[in-house]
């Protein structure tokens, strides 16, 4: 039986340069995909969806999240990436148990879902043991969200059974894309091991068909010339997602370009634990459109609004004060919030792979929508959509659907009681950080 879903009366962004922005207009859902957009559709045997006073926008696509740290929010907001390589990855990492992993994915899937984002790369790089795998998935599944999967090493030279439970994931759960968690695997890279690391996992991705993402460009490792490597080797490709890129030079950013290659930036973390200044501007002039992606959850918090805000400022501020070097003002910014939104929504669906799917409302795509209530103070009245999506947050989105299913309404996550995995949340949380020292204090 289809199941028809009539959005009406809303702002539309469609991220579509054929449908453009409509001031006021309709999406039509039947089942799990979009069937027409337009200003006005007819409403014939469908449940109607009030937008009036909404932004009807595709839902935002997160690039590169560690989900797994979800219970642990907050406790690296004030470290370098050095303290969290040593506190978070080699302290606390090891004490985390499936059902701890089970938990966060969870957790913080459904913060993701709450801020909007509904397709998001799960980049999962606590894979102790394949039970830690099985339980990743599983929380995954259970919060609804769309999610690549990225099945990761946590540092140091793979397993023996690593490779093994690699392939076991793939054929035991994603023996078919056609689901909403698809499956990467997320290689710590050339800069966090030995290149040959590197090598197996890339051609072990390449037998099974799956993209892969790495770090490169992170602070000084980013002196390891990785791409560069990784060119001489004969091994760049479209399948390929480089996170941060930060300290990789012009040139490497070029072969990322030519290669047919994708970047997925952060720049609040990388601004907060010293990776180098963020690449924004740089890859967009060697020709790589990056996406947007939140990086580490346990240290700035899952909104890719503010993602979006941290991105404008951190590059205009550059641009500004490189122009400033030169005795110059900029006579106009070179990043502009519409830039942005196609980072956190289509840049983000050709990162993944996923642009026929999802990343703007194009009638045969699956409906992942999302509403933002511009009545509330801090964006009503709204003079541009496009500033206005990227100074909403949290708190303005009212509504979520992914593959069609509302998943939240009215600013509340929908068929769940968020209450029993809340107190999962603190014991896993506590048992964490039982009897850990944590960093030491200051002088």
């Amino acid at each position: 039986m289809t199941q028809r879903t009539l959005i009406q009366g809303g702002t539309i962004y469609s991220v579509d340069p054929d449908i453009g922005e409509l001031l006021r207009g309709d999406v039509l859902v039947e089942n799990d995909t979009i069937v027409a957009v337009g200003e006005h559709i007819p409403a014939t045997e469908a449940r109607i969806i009030d937008a009036s006073g909404q932004i009807v926008l595709p839902g935002l696509i997160d690039t590169h999240r560690h989900l797994w740290q979800a219970a642990l929010r907050q406790i690296a907001a004030d470290w370098t990436l050095t303290q969290y390589i040593d506190h978070m990855l080699l302290e606390l990492g090891p004490r985390f148990t499936p059902h701890d992993v089970y938990v966060a994915e969870l957790l913080g899937a459904i913060e993701a879902i709450d801020a909007g984002v509904t397709t998001v790369m799960d980049w999962a790089h606590i894979m102790r043991s394949p039970d830690h795998a099985d339980e990743a998935v599983r929380g995954l599944r259970e919060s609804g969200i769309r999610a690549v999967f990225g099945y990761g090493n946590p540092g140091g030279p793979p397993a023996e059974w690593y490779a093994r439970d690699v392939r076991r994931v793939a054929d035991r759960y994603f023996s078919s894309d056609s689901g909403l968690v698809t499956f990467a695997l997320a290689s710590m890279g050339p800069e966090f091991g030995a290149v040959e690391d590197t090598v197996t996992d890339l051609e072990l991705a390449r037998e099974l068909g799956i993209r892969a993402s790495m770090h490169v460009g992170v602070g000084a490792l980013g002196n390891r010339r990785s791409i560069t490597e990784l060119h001489r080797r004969g091994l760049l490709g479209p399948d390929l997602i480089y996170v941060h890129c930060n300290t990789c030079n012009d040139a490497e950013l070029r072969l990322i370009a030519e290669s047919g290659g994708h970047a997925s930036i952060s720049p609040r973390v990388e601004m907060q634990m010293g990776h180098g200044y963020p690449a924004t501007g740089r890859l967009r002039a060697a020709g790589v459109a990056p996406s947007l992606s939140i990086d580490v959850v346990s240290g700035v918090g899952g909104s890719v609004f503010a993602e979006m805000r941290g991105t404008l400022e951190a590059e205009r501020g550059w641009q500004h004060h490189a122009a400033l070097s030169r005795g110059e003002t900029l006579p106009e910014l070179t990043i502009t919030t519409k830039d942005v939104v196609r980072m956190a929504t289509i840049e983000g669906a050709r990162t993944l792979g996923l642009e026929s799917k999802v990343g703007s409302l194009t009638p045969g795509k699956q409906a992942d929508i999302i509403l933002l209530n511009t009545e509330r103070p801090n964006l009503s009245p709204v003079n541009s959509v496009s500033a206005a999506i990227t100074l909403a947050d949290n708190e303005n989105v009212d509504t979520v659907f992914i593959a069609g299913r509302m998943v939240k309404r009215g600013g509340r996550i929908v068929e769940r009681d968020l209450r029993p995995l809340r107190d999962d949340a603190h014991a896993s949380r506590d048992r964490l950080l039982k009897a850990w020292v944590g960093p030491p204090s200051r002088p």
